[in-house]
């Protein structure tokens, strides 16, 4: 998937100008996105500040690595389960 070229804080702050009252047609107009792009970011980032979405990339960086250090223990499972059955 490609990476936006705004930062997610950007993106909270085209959010923020909205809840203030600006046009969607012009927020759009002056960061160059398309309204669709705009709906689908207010979909994903809508209700959050900096601190929440500061905390939400953590979150999804553990969660990461947590699914990372699972798969590698299923792996070593599977391996130590073939090593005692004699299958290598």
């Amino acid at each position: 998937m490609r990476k936006s070229k705004y930062t997610e804080a950007q993106i909270v702050g085209m959010l923020r100008e909205h809840e203030a009252g600006k046009k969607i047609s012009d927020i759009c107009r002056e960061h160059g996105i398309s309204q669709p792009t705009f709906y689908n970011w207010k979909s994903k980032y809508g209700g959050l500040d900096a601190n929440q979405l500061k905390e939400l990339k953590e979150l999804k960086g553990e969660n990461a690595r947590l699914k990372k250090l699972y798969a590698e223990a299923c792996m070593d499972r599977e391996a130590l389960k073939d090593l005692l059955s004699g299958k290598l």
